[in-house]
């Protein structure tokens, strides 16, 4: 090979910073996915359950895991469990039965957990609600800044834009917003928005708006834009 040495290891470099560029491109214009971001965080439920490495944290507040089966109630598994006191007896009892409605009518079977990181069952809502591809569990943590956290099966996070998961958090899961209007109308209004979601027929319009909860009426949804003023969620 008559090329110079110097030459070569020159393509060769040129090469290398080529494709590093590329490979900084392709992730600026890939989309933020705010539960990509979540699952990158911790493997699987690990964060959103556990909540064992918070994104927004620095690495060294990171919160360590938990699994407290103690802290889950006895007798058939409940789909709305709060071990934090945000939520009234009526109020379970309300989510408990909108959450069963959306299962029977779609098969989406989500599930909410209230709590106060470390009083948290953590892992162990993944057996006790044998969580599987078609559940979303919606962890409700005001520790976290935003209180609003889902972990969301494999089936449903093809049938659910990713986007819809980041803009309700937005909406209904600020700090602004649940400290205004207490931590029961986030849950409240999340669960509703999923629900309204879940049943819009597939397609690409499907979840493309968050429904306005009207907290102030008759617990209603009119559609609306979000909040202004208010922050990124996992951004």
């Amino acid at each position: 090979d008559a090329t110079p040495r110097g030459t070569t290891a020159r393509r060769r470099d040129e090469i290398v910073r080529r494709g590093a560029r590329d490979r900084a491109d392709d992730a600026a214009a890939a989309p933020v996915d705010a539960f990509d971001a979540v699952k990158r965080g911790a493997a699987s439920l690990a964060l959103a359950l556990t909540l064992s490495a918070h994104a927004c944290a620095p690495a060294s507040a990171r919160l360590e895991g938990v699994n407290n089966p103690a802290l889950l109630p006895p007798g058939p598994a409940a789909p709305v469990l709060d071990v934090a006191g945000y939520l009234t007896k009526s109020d379970v009892a309300r989510l408990t039965t909108e959450v069963e409605a959306l299962e029977k009518d779609t098969g989406v079977r989500l599930r909410v957990l209230a709590q106060a990181y470390p009083q948290t069952p953590g892992l162990a809502v993944k057996e006790y609600w044998n969580v599987d591809d078609d559940t979303v569990v919606f962890v409700a943590d005001p520790g976290l800044g935003n209180i609003l956290n889902f972990s969301v099966g494999g089936n449903l996070d093809l049938e659910i834009p990713p986007s819809f998961w980041t803009r309700l958090a937005n909406k209904y899961g600020t700090k602004f917003y649940w400290s205004e209007r207490g931590e029961e109308a986030s849950i409240s209004a999340a669960v509703r928005a999923i629900d309204a979601c879940a049943r819009e027929p597939s397609g690409r319009a499907k979840c493309s708006k968050i429904m306005e909860y009207d907290d102030g009426g008759a617990g209603g949804f009119t559609d609306g834009d979000a909040p202004k003023g208010l922050g990124k969620f996992f951004k």
